[in-house]
């Protein structure tokens, strides 16, 4: 079957949906536990600075693979690649992707499981009894599965209306709610008393306790944050028009994404500073990792956090955290959105069949998965474990530690060193009715310092460095 290739309908559709894209849950939690264990305020500003210098060339690189192809990933990569191996890279990342939507659909379907837990003052009581809580459903043979599901129909029904009247029309009803609501949590955050504390922390900084290791986490986390490597941005800019500003759209995706990432950071460190007299040694206590990093933040920290920080005014502490976890359900659906699209784009153009039946193939292949991350999660069932880490650890470290910094590093090198330069500057200025010189500068980060970037990133995961 062959029809005319969609397109996003509107500019204001083509940023609120790509940048719906790169927020997700990693600004939400992984941005606040990263800026709490590296000192606040000093992290945020090398992380701004590595948004930039990183974040905005390899994301115009995905621009620009997408956009000349007008192709799924695989395609793409495949077109400019002309032959040679280095079409592999699209594939590679679209199984990336098809991967991440296996297993990022598991937490979703949590989120689902807390707001409905939140309606019914399920989360009332103090911090052991939290923690309890979300181990008991953690390890249910049932609840946990059937969030999922829910989760992923959700996803499902969006996607298979197609671009413009799926992905478009959600992401410009979603991406202004989940802002304001952002907003909402972060002013009665910092009303609370104390809450000052906190909000110091996130923006006077102290640069005493800066090393390497901080400069290494804020490179990761601006690579994370913005969904690179994964196919999400190639996919998505298969569907702008010939006109869109590359580059334009590029800062403004990029700052909509740290401006949640700063809220996000207003939302929760001005609420724990008022909980907790000592929240920064907390925050920075390496063996406190795990109870105020991922899930054991989101889950067992913060639900405890609202109750004490409102414990003059516990309904508005539960309306606080009903609308948390609905914002993080918005977060963690507009991310998903765009992995399925991944999977979807390319089973509906390579097996040529419509896109309904691609995107149920993604929808059906990827809950089986999230079944099994889902049962797998905390090691309780030792038949979905396997050398020590359960199916869900395999996938989030295969992918977060391995896939997206490899994609985002051959990426880099294709882009810099093989396709040919006249390419390149045509589409990013646009056959040349763009005019600037920020195509050198592009060229020279893309080349060495993007590449430098994420090896250093990808050598620090493993202790090299």
């Amino acid at each position: 079957m062959t029809t005319e290739r969609a397109n996003f309908g509107t500019k204001l559709g083509i940023i609120l949906a790509t940048a719906g894209s790169a927020v997700g849950l990693g600004n939400v939690w992984r941005f606040p536990y990263m800026t709490g264990q590296n000192g606040g305020a000093a992290f945020l500003l090398i992380y701004i600075a590595c948004v930039v210098i990183l974040g905005v060339p390899c994301m115009l690189n995905e621009f620009i693979i997408g956009r000349r192809a007008q192709a799924n990933t695989a395609r793409a990569y495949s077109k400019l690649a002309n032959g040679t191996p280095w079409r592999l890279i699209g594939l590679f990342g679209v199984f990336t992707g098809f991967m991440i939507t296996g297993y990022y659909v598991v937490v979703s379907g949590w989120c689902l499981q807390y707001i409905y837990a939140s309606v019914a003052g399920h989360l009332n009581g103090d911090a052991s009894f939290v923690k309890n809580y979300f181990d008991t459903f953690a390890a249910h043979p049932w609840k946990p599965v059937l969030w999922m599901l829910i989760f992923m129909l959700m996803c499902h029904f969006i996607i298979s209306r197609g671009v413009e009247k799926g992905i478009e029309r959600a992401s410009k009803l979603m991406m202004p709610l989940l802002f304001i609501l952002l907003v909402v949590i972060a002013v009665a955050s910092c009303l609370l008393p104390g809450a000052s504390r906190g909000v110091s922390f996130l923006f006077n900084p102290d640069f005493s306790g800066v090393d390497s290791k901080t400069f290494l986490g804020a490179l990761g986390q601006a690579f994370y944050s913005l969904s690179l490597g994964m196919g999400c941005l190639c996919t998505y800019a298969s569907y702008f028009k010939r006109d869109t500003h590359l580059t334009k759209s590029a800062v403004q995706i990029v700052a909509i994404d740290t401006l949640i990432a700063v809220l996000a950071g207003l939302m929760i460190f001005p609420a724990f500073f008022a909980s907790y007299p000592d929240a920064a040694s907390k925050l920075a206590d390496p063996e406190l990792a795990g109870q105020y990093s991922g899930p054991g933040l989101v889950f067992i920290t913060l639900p405890n956090v609202f109750q004490q920080a409102f414990s003059n005014a516990p309904l508005i502490g539960e309306l606080v955290a009903l609308l948390f976890y609905s914002l993080l359900s918005l977060a963690a659906l507009t991310s998903l959105m765009s992995l399925h699209e991944v999977s979807t784009a390319f089973f509906h153009e390579e097996l040529n069949i419509s896109r309904k039946w691609g995107a149920g193939i993604v929808t059906a292949l990827c809950a089986l998965i999230g079944v099994f991350c889902s049962l797998s999660y905390g090691n309780t069932r030792e038949w979905l474990v396997f050398a020590g880490q359960s199916v869900f650890s395999w996938f989030d470290f295969l992918t977060g530690q391995i896939f997206l910094p490899t994609g985002g590093l051959l990426t880099c090198l294709f882009l810099g060193w093989y396709v040919p330069k006249q390419i390149v500057k045509d589409e990013l200025t646009n056959e040349g009715t763009l005019r600037g010189r920020f195509f050198g500068i592009y060229l020279f980060a893309v080349r060495y310092v993007c590449p430098i970037c994420i090896l250093l990133i990808f050598l620090h995961q493993f202790g090299v460095i």
